[in-house]
């Protein structure tokens, strides 16, 4: 939209122009002067960061939709089937579970006895080939009643079972020897290691980060193998016809994976959970491993102690204390839950379950004075003991005589590689399944290609990307000359976009715009990763080579806005409060191109039919992003970023992986199942879209760009027929704007002719 219908009145393209064109440190049409001395970009990241941590704050006054029926039973049947969804609860369990004792040919399965009770070294199938491994307490009386106790991630199950000193609460012992058939699983590890030689992470955001992009999780998988022991409970007791009832109990890590247990599986008759029960607003600041995303569009520790079984016991206790550096991994603090946040989130259970009478009792028993005591105190296990056998007294455990201790670190390594393999062998498997997704795309013709790929569009802004759904906030544009050049002017102007969110960037003007009919197409030029616009307007970076300048100079209005992506960990815990909202980063650079490219209609020497978008790096993963939502974005270009980019984020074999470096906010839940780079691509099309690739760019290897590339020109030509609006353009070069082809494409694309040779 020009300057003057903006307006609502008629005024002379002088008036306009004048304002625009002129070397005065004045402002742009409808603007006002920019008079800030701070750093812009400093600033963009900050209010984004208000603006996150207050979406967090008010995120539990926002589930209550979620909540509120008439039918309870399908409320909760539906909150069910989402919690599965997040926690990547994808995977069939092996039917029937086998559980085997571990024994060699010099070593029996039993490892330490007294007259109580037995501990056998165990493992038990759970999906796919991933067997779990821990410990079984058999009783040496009568069974009443059947726990899978799980220790911490930093704990082992000999110290739960008693079998080190330690001075850790032997609770899975104390059970046992109170009558209880107890199953003790192993959990990854939090040991930090460097992998491949480079990003030192723990075993467990190890495996976290490709189950992550593969519809998977971490808390998915060991809660697998913790369901595949009530399934051997429940096979053990239609063998004996006894059907005992089943409890979980759990402390830190064991505890979540109590919480969410008891909440999915209705099998499970009683749960206790000690120094894990939180406000989880603050998820964001621990271990990368916790990150579920959406959990908290529906899902507090209240929502989830609600749907759980008829008994729960809270102990406010002390929890797990960790602190992860920034080493290539997340960084991370693990604190142990303040008193009245655990009984805050106890009350608001206990609350909703009334709401919805699903006969859940939640009870909370306090460890100290200050709910900061040890865990799993002789209150607590007698409390759960009772609700499993109402009239079982807790007996006190024996010393256990050890014969020998599993080989704690073989163990570890085992786990590690057999939940590596599986998620491996989902990322083999994964493209298989992205064709059934995209199944619904109709490409008999262009006009049912456009109405079939809307439904795409909507799942890929709601469920991958994520939408606030604010209205975004009048312009209230501020600019200022910035630079003033022989054949462009500069200027830096920001726009307000939603509370405490602005758009920032620098607007080129051609200096010989002649008219008010001279309305030119404008190329929107993306930075990449801890970039600034400036830099791609002067200095010749070795990346960008100031493309925008050149772009400005071929008469082509430009304008390069500043992304979120700077800033290392600043900028990479946005992406983690993000997140649980059930958002990512480009739930905020969404909505600011947006308002970029509506403010850019207003100029009036802008031609609105013809904006294009052009990135390098992680300006091109913005162009994998952006274009699919902002539909005025003519044509997209991705340069040093196209990838099979699954396989990039989540395999452990390829050296290009993300699996090895720092960039540990790159992952996105659940791209495995739904939207690789072809598929992106199939949300710009039928615009036109051309990649920009380097042969010696370290980001991939050519034979998996053109892999990629191939279903992109495949959709374009062999199903549309319009394969002229694609193009891929190689150069023997590195991570670089390479400026030929597709500058060519945006003169072809954008109608605007290219300079006579010699100018």
């Amino acid at each position: 939209m020009n300057c003057w219908r903006s307006l609502g009145f008629v005024v002379g393209f002088s008036f306009c122009a004048a304002a625009a064109l002129s070397a005065e440190d004045g402002p742009l049409p409808e603007s006002s002067l920019l008079e800030t001395t701070a750093d812009i970009t400093s600033d963009l990241v900050d209010g984004v960061d208000r603006f996150l941590l207050r979406e967090l704050s008010e995120s539990g006054k926002l589930r209550a939709e979620f909540w509120a029926a008439d039918d309870s039973a399908a409320v909760l049947t539906r909150n069910r089937d989402r919690l599965r969804h997040i926690l990547g609860l994808r995977d069939a369990r092996k039917a029937p579970v086998v559980l085997s004792l571990v024994v060699t040919t010099r070593d029996s399965s039993l490892i330490a006895s007294n007259a109580q009770l037995e501990v056998h070294q165990v493992r038990w199938t759970a999906f796919g080939d991933v067997e779990a491994m821990g410990l079984l307490l058999m009783p040496k009386g009568p069974v009443i009643a059947n726990v899978i106790a799980i220790p911490d991630a930093d704990s082992t199950p000999e110290q739960i079972a008693g079998l080190v000193e330690d001075g850790a609460q032997p609770y899975a012992q104390v059970l046992a020897a109170s009558g209880c058939r107890v199953l003790v699983p192993t959990l990854m590890s939090r040991r930090l290691e460097k992998r491949n030689g480079r990003g030192n992470l723990t075993d467990r955001e190890y495996i976290y980060r490709s189950a992550f992009e593969l519809g998977r999780h971490l808390i998915g998988y060991e809660l697998q193998m913790v369901l595949a022991g009530i399934d051997w409970f429940e096979s053990e007791s239609k063998a004996t016809v006894q059907k005992l009832p089943i409890g979980v109990i759990g402390w830190g890590e064991g505890g979540m994976l109590a919480l969410y247990a008891g909440a999915i599986d209705r099998r499970i008759s009683a749960i206790a959970v000690s120094g894990y029960v939180d406000d989880r607003h603050r998820i964001w600041e621990q271990p990368l491993d916790r990150n579920v995303f959406g959990l908290l569009e529906r899902f507090g520790d209240g929502e989830l102690l609600a749907m759980g079984p008829q008994h729960i016991v809270v102990e406010a206790a002390a929890g797990p204390e960790v602190t992860l550096p920034s080493e290539g991994g997340a960084p991370a603090e693990l604190k142990s839950p303040q008193h009245k946040d655990v009984v805050r989130q106890v009350a608001r259970g206990q609350v909703l379950a009334k709401h919805l009478d699903t006969k859940t009792e939640v009870s909370l028993v306090v460890s100290g004075e200050d709910g900061q005591g040890p865990p799993f105190g002789r209150r607590t296990l007698q409390a759960f003991l009772s609700r499993l056998a109402e009239k079982q007294k807790l007996a006190d455990p024996g010393k256990l005589n050890v014969d020998r201790l599993p080989d704690v670190e073989a163990r570890r390594r085992s786990l590690l590689h057999t939940m590596d393999r599986h998620s491996q062998w989902v990322l083999r498997e994964s493209p298989f399944v992205r064709k059934q997704f995209m199944r619904k795309l109709d490409t008999s013709s262009i006009e049912k290609y456009n109405e079939s790929v809307q439904w795409y569009r909507h799942y890929f802004r709601h469920e991958v990307i994520g939408s606030f759904g604010h209205e975004r906030l009048p312009f209230n544009a501020r600019a200022r000359v910035a630079y003033k050049k022989e054949k462009w002017t500069g200027y830096e102007v920001v726009l307000d976009v939603f509370e405490d969110v602005v758009a920032f960037g620098i607007l080129l003007v051609p200096t010989d715009i002649a008219g008010a009919d001279d309305q030119r197409p404008v190329v929107v030029c993306q930075h990449g990763l801890e970039g600034r616009p400036r830099d791609i307007v002067e200095g010749d970076h070795r990346a960008y080579h100031d493309f925008a300048a050149v772009l400005a100079e071929r008469g082509f209005v430009v304008f390069a806005p500043q992304n979120l992506y700077i800033f290392r960990d600043r900028f990479r815990t946005l992406q983690r409060k993000a997140n649980p909202l059930k958002k990512t980063l480009f739930s905020v650079i969404v909505p600011q191109h947006q308002q970029i490219v509506d403010w850019l209609k207003t100029l009036p020497y802008v031609n609105d039919d013809e904006i294009g978008f052009y990135g390098l790096s992680y300006g091109g993963k913005s162009a994998m992003r952006i274009p699919p939502l902002v539909t005025d974005y003519k044509l997209s270009i991705c340069s040093a970023d196209f990838n099979e980019w699954v396989l990039k984020n989540a395999s452990t074999r390829h050296n290009f992986s993300y699996m090895w470096t720092g960039e540990y906010e790159i992952f996105e839940f659940d791209l495995g199942s739904t939207f690789n780079y072809a598929e992106m691509a199939a949300l710009v099309c039928p615009r036109p879209f051309m990649v920009e690739r380097g042969h010696f760019d370290g980001v991939g290897e050519d034979e998996w760009v053109a892999h990629e590339f191939a279903k992109v020109r495949h959709l374009y030509q062999a199903k549309l027929g319009i394969g002229e609006r694609t193009e891929i353009e190689w150069f023997v070069g590195p991570h670089t704007i390479n400026g030929q082809g597709t500058f060519d494409f945006l003169h072809k694309h954008l109608n605007w002719p290219k300079p006579k040779t010699g100018d």
